[in-house]
């Protein structure tokens, strides 16, 4: 069994949200806590920028859940940027244990079980969940400095200037994590890194059949299934592969890389994508859904493209992997 039950579900107690200057043009932008225009928030480079844009979303969460640093017993925070640097400088200064993760785009999911596994037990009382990434860190590190204006495919994905930052804790009044599932690599032999979407899309199949396959649960017997980020081609991928597996999603299935972009008026290609897209999106717009209980029982279910700039070059092909965290509002749901 791959489905972990959660007898005691910890509370999400506090969230915050930081984005860049195309994500607060976006449909959500109401939902995000701060963003800067420059999208250097204060900094003289890129990467102190993303590092600034965990600190400040940590901070954020911190102050709604009204917590103060030192009642944090572990961060689980993760980015994009080699040996995550993104995280270990922008949390250097929280004085907390501190946990570095790198699961790509799944990262803030994988966080997030972490956290939830460790407060459910008790093992620790309150952890943080920190995810970022910066479309300019991004581009300077998997593709080409921002100066060479390389075009991109029409599968491609904008990676998102944005950081979700979620403090968990052992008691309190909700949302809370109801049941995580980790998820396996899986690898189809896609070598496209202009279309993370087919080599997620996968993994996202494995992950969320396996949980339906487990629980006996249907796509209808909930709110919303979110993935991120997929974007415009792998949701199209996911929902064809879930039908194949008799699984209709089409009527409750989102994707966080198609959310934080306006499709019409922004052209993001296939959508967003990184660390901070799906963090944002479930720091912002879904726990301001869950406040205003429109949202009762939902899946998130993040997806990481696991390649580096080095496997790429030398023509190795890109695992995926997902990682689904079920959010109630209730700690009684069955």
């Amino acid at each position: 069994m791959r489905v972990i039950n959660l007898k005691s579900p910890p509370s999400i107690i506090g969230y915050g949200t930081v984005v860049g200057k195309r994500e607060h043009e976006g449909p959500l932008s109401d939902d995000f806590d701060m963003h800067d225009e420059s999208e250097k928030f204060s900094t003289d480079t890129w990467e102190k920028a993303e590092s600034e844009m965990q600190r400040l979303a940590l901070n954020l969460a911190l102050k709604k859940s009204n917590v103060k640093e030192s009642d944090i017993d572990a961060l689980f925070a993760g980015d994009l940027m080699n040996q995550c640097v993104g995280s270990s400088y922008g949390l250097e200064g929280f004085g907390v244990p501190f946990f570095g993760l790198y699961g790509a785009c799944s990262t803030f999911a994988e966080g997030s079980i972490l956290a939830s596994l460790m407060t459910s037990t008790k093992i620790m009382q309150k952890c943080a969940a920190v995810s970022s990434s910066h479309f300019c860190t991004a581009e300077r590190q998997f593709r080409f400095p921002l100066e060479y204006g390389g075009q991109r495919t029409p599968t491609s994905q904008r990676t998102a200037t944005a950081a979700g930052a979620m403090i968990f804790s052992s008691d309190g009044e909700g949302p809370f994590v109801r049941e995580v599932l980790p998820g396996k690599i899986v690898d189809f032999g896609i070598t496209d890194i202009n279309n993370m979407g087919a080599a997620m899309a996968p993994a996202a199949c494995d992950t969320i059949s396996e949980y339906f396959k487990e629980t006996g649960k249907k796509p209808s017997d909930f709110d919303l299934i979110l993935t991120g980020d997929l974007g415009k081609e792998g949701h199209s991928i996911l929902i064809e592969f879930m039908g194949g597996l008799g699984y209709d999603m089409k009527n409750v299935y989102n994707d966080c890389g198609l959310m934080l972009y306006s499709a019409g008026s922004q052209d993001m290609h296939a959508g967003g994508s990184g660390c901070g897209c799906s963090a944002s999106v479930i720091c912002g717009h879904i726990m301001k859904r869950f406040e205003k209980k429109a949202l009762h029982d939902i899946l998130y279910i993040a997806t990481g493209a696991l390649m580096s700039p080095g496997s790429l070059q030398q023509g190795r092909s890109i695992p995926g992997i997902a990682h689904l965290v079920r959010i109630c509002d209730s700690e009684s749901k069955t």
